[in-house]
Order: structure tokens, then sequence, then C-alpha cells
């Protein structure tokens, strides 16, 4: 019992583990792959530009998942506290792009993410969606859907994305292809943030840090 208070503090407090749940992030982080996420640097700061993060869904994330039957939530209560196994916490994992009080718009001339006018070197996005100056871009009819923006992130909030950009429903996934700025947006709250994203402990072949 005393090892399982442990555990459940250490979890709660300093380092928790989760399983990444979709292709969003592919290919720094791949579907099922288990990593963990520190507790502790966000006590003291908060997520900055670049950082991958798990966090809760917010309420308008919506999703089609089906409520889970009794014996999976049993199942994902024993999961959480030992922090392996199903999970009853309905987390995502993306990056952070925009800060509180930035703007973030897409695109420059040559296809970049623009942060309060700085265009944004990406190497770690490997499949984006497509843009060919003049002839597919934020001026073509219709837009590229890479084009978003621009979008205020609100005081509290962070504006987040997934590396495969291509095939990734994060903030910005219903401002794609328009200039609207009108609510279209989903932030993420400070408070739902759980952890930033520091290792891949599983499978064994890709252990890394997944912040480059």
């Amino acid at each position: 019992m005393a090892a399982l208070l442990v555990l459940s503090l250490l979890q709660a407090f300093v380092v928790k583990p989760f399983q990444v749940p979709s292709e969003s992030m592919s290919p720094t982080l791949e579907a099922g792959d288990r990593i963990l996420a520190d507790r502790i640097t966000l006590i003291a700061s908060d997520p900055r530009p670049g950082d991958v993060v798990v966090f809760s869904r917010p309420e308008a994330w919506e999703t089609d998942a089906a409520a889970p039957s009794p014996l999976r939530r049993a199942a994902g209560w024993v999961g959480d506290l030992v922090g392996f196994g199903p999970s009853n916490l309905d987390a995502l994992v993306k990056r952070v792009i925009g800060e509180p009080g930035t703007t973030v718009q897409c695109c420059t001339a040559d296809g970049r993410i623009e942060v309060d006018g700085t265009a944004l070197d990406e190497d770690y996005v490997r499949n984006d969606l497509a843009f060919a100056p003049g002839q597919l871009d934020c001026d073509s009819v219709p837009a590229s859907s890479r084009c978003f923006g621009p979008v205020t992130v609100p005081d509290g909030s962070f504006l987040v994305m997934g590396d495969n950009r291509a095939s990734s429903s994060d903030s910005v996934v219903k401002c794609r292809g328009t200039a609207s700025t009108d609510g279209c947006a989903r932030f993420v709250p400070r408070d739902q943030v759980i952890g930033t994203v520091f290792a891949i402990v599983w499978p064994l072949d890709r252990l890394s840090s997944p912040l480059g």
C-alpha cells in the first residue's frame, strides 16, 4: 500500500507516464509510444513555445469516442494509479506554438507559420499540408489549407499544433483555408496542461527525447 501511495504521489507532482493516443505528433511521437511528462517544471514556469505538452482534453475539443464500460473504467483506474495500462484520463499531446498574448498566423510567402511576425523554423514537421507559392497559397482560390489566422492567443491559454500537420486535429483545425479569426481557434487553458514531455520510454527502440 505504501508503494502505491508513493507511486501515486510521484505521478501527481513529479513525473507521469502516458500513452500517445494518435498519429498527430508523428514522427516525433508515434501512436502507442509510452512517454514521460515532467510535472515539477510547470509548478514554477509556464510551457514555452516548442515544448511538447500533455493536456486534458478541453471541453471545446469535442470527441466522438463512446463512454467506457464499467470494466474499462476499473482497468483505467488501476492504470492511472500505477502509471501503466489503460487510463481514464482523456489526454492529448501537442506542441506549443503560441503563448498567451501572441498572434499566430500562416503563411509566409514560403509557407511558414509566423508568431508575432517572426517566421518559425519547424524542422520537426514532416507531413505538412499542401502549399505551392503562386499556385496554391493563401491568395489562391481556393486557398491552401495550410493557411489560417491571424489568431491571438488569450490570456491563460496556449495555441498548440501537431507535428503531423496534415493529420492533426489541433488548435487551428477549424481555421484552415480561410482568413477568419472569428472564434474558429481552440485553445488549451493553462490549468489543463498536465506536463511537458521529456522522454519516450517504450518501445525500447524509440528511447529518446522528443523535443528536437
